[in-house]
């Protein structure tokens, strides 16, 4: 079941909600003020990379020829 996030219309609050399918977003309120009127908000997620910032070094850039041989 996917966490969604929501923004409520009436009172504005942020809230995250598991829904057992897409098809029951519609049956979401908020928790706070009890509206029916909340969007889903588009969700982003966080990934870490393996490895330390310091450790990273980038690949040498291709240089591009004149045409010219």
């Amino acid at each position: 079941m996917p966490i969604f996030e929501f923004v409520c219309q009436d009172c504005g609050t942020p809230f995250e909600e598991l829904v057992r399918s897409a098809n029951a977003v519609g049956e979401v309120s908020c928790p706070y003020c009890a509206s029916d009127r909340v969007i889903k908000q588009i969700s982003t997620f966080a990934s870490q990379v393996a490895g330390s910032a310091g450790s990273i070094t980038a690949a040498p850039a291709a240089s591009c020829s004149s045409g010219s041989l």
